[in-house]
Formats: C-alpha cells, structure tokens, sequence
C-alpha cells in the first residue's frame, strides 16, 4: 500500500524520502547467478500459469537468473522471484494494467480522502485518514495496479523499477514511485513524445545503475491535496 501510504505521510506533515540530486549510487558487483535451464524456464512457467516475454525468457536461459535483477528460483514453495515476497502470485496472469486505465478510479478514492477543514482538530482528523488509508477495498485496488508484473529491483526510499510480465504492455519496465509521489509511470528515453516505456532488453542495454535519466521531469513532484 506504499501510494496511500506516501500520501498519508504527507498529509500528516512528516519529510517524505527521495534520492539525492546526484542521483543513485553506482551498484556494487552484481551476484553471480547461474542461467536457468530451458526445462526450468518451461516449469516455472506452467507453475505461474504465465509465458515470459522473449528478452527475459532469453535472459534467464543465456544471462542469469538474476544478477542485477531479483532471481527466479525454486523455493519451498514453488518458483518465483526474491525480494517479490508482497508480490501477490495470483495476480501475476492479470494483464498489466497502463496506468491511464485507473485515473478516474484514482481520482474518485482521493475525492474521498479525509480534509481537515471537516473535523474539529487535528487528532479527529488524523483519524479519519488512518482509516480510510486502512480500507481493505483501497487495498486491493492499490495491488491491482501492479497486477502481471514484478519487481526487478529496489532502488531505495521504496521506490523500485517493474516488468510487466503479462497483457499488452508485457515486456516493458516501469518504476513505482507510489511511495512518495502516487504514481506508476513508465522509464522511458522519449518522454516528450508520449513517454514510450523501455522494452526489458532496452532497459538492460542503459545500464541498470541510475533509473534517474529514464523518469520524467515531474515524477517526483509532492503528491496534492
């Protein structure tokens, strides 16, 4: 629930993180993971009742299962990636959703959000916005946003970078920024011309290290009210 969450503490005055000017760090080695099988690709995919797009397919068999990005590995559980343990697994064979599809459902939760002109003080007032950020329906709409996709990696301040894995927008990367700025949008080199998302073989072939130069200039401005 990391957007309502970044709106919440907004709302409720306290600094919300971010990265520094300078941008990210550089990354230190990446871990060394052997490729997968094509017989445990085709496992892992029945088992996640998904097909993985060609270039991550490829990447998995030929590259690794997951040096700079999460691994896929089998674990006691079945296959699936580390460092996705809120990822919901049904929700994975879900079309990624593009983000235009939800901005009126969007717009209509935050009409609804608790104002302070509505409540005689400040205790009342924080309150009422627990919960509503605590409601369970704001929940699952908040997990759908990244239903078909996973997190590649974590890029701090929880803030971290998607595949879609599923639906038309499958194969292209996209960073969730929910936790300070309400917002998916896509990590693209073109943003003046509509903001086409990176494919994942792009996306590899800039680099992995600075997601900074792949966002557009107002991703990070402060959410509303």
């Amino acid at each position: 629930m990391m957007r309502l969450l970044g709106r919440l503490r907004a709302a409720l005055g306290a600094p919300a993180p971010a990265p520094t000017a300078g941008g990210w760090p550089a990354p230190g080695p990446a871990p060394d993971h052997p490729p997968l099988t094509e017989a445990e690709v085709a496992e892992a995919e029945a088992e996640l009742g998904i097909r993985f797009p060609p270039a991550y397919r490829a990447y998995l068999t030929e590259v690794s299962s997951g040096g700079r990005v999460h691994r896929l590995a089998r674990g006691p559980a079945g296959w699936w990636w580390e460092g996705n343990g809120d990822t919901r697994r049904d929700l994975l064979p879900v079309p990624f959703p593009h983000p235009d599809s939800y901005a009126a459902e969007d717009d209509e939760l935050w009409a609804r959000m608790p104002q302070r002109a509505d409540f005689p003080d400040d205790a009342a007032h924080h309150a009422a916005l627990r919960a509503w950020d605590e409601d369970e329906a704001h929940y699952e709409f908040e997990e759908r946003k990244t239903a078909g996709a996973v997190v590649l990696q974590e890029n701090g301040c929880g803030f971290s970078t998607l595949l879609a894995l599923t639906g038309p927008l499958a194969d292209t990367v996209w960073w969730d920024g929910r936790a300070t700025c309400d917002l998916i949008v896509p990590l693209s080199c073109d943003h003046p011309r509509g903001a086409p998302p990176l494919t994942f073989r792009e996306w590899r072939e800039m680099g992995l290290t600075d997601p900074s130069r792949l966002l557009g200039p107002d991703w990070g401005a402060p959410a509303g009210f």
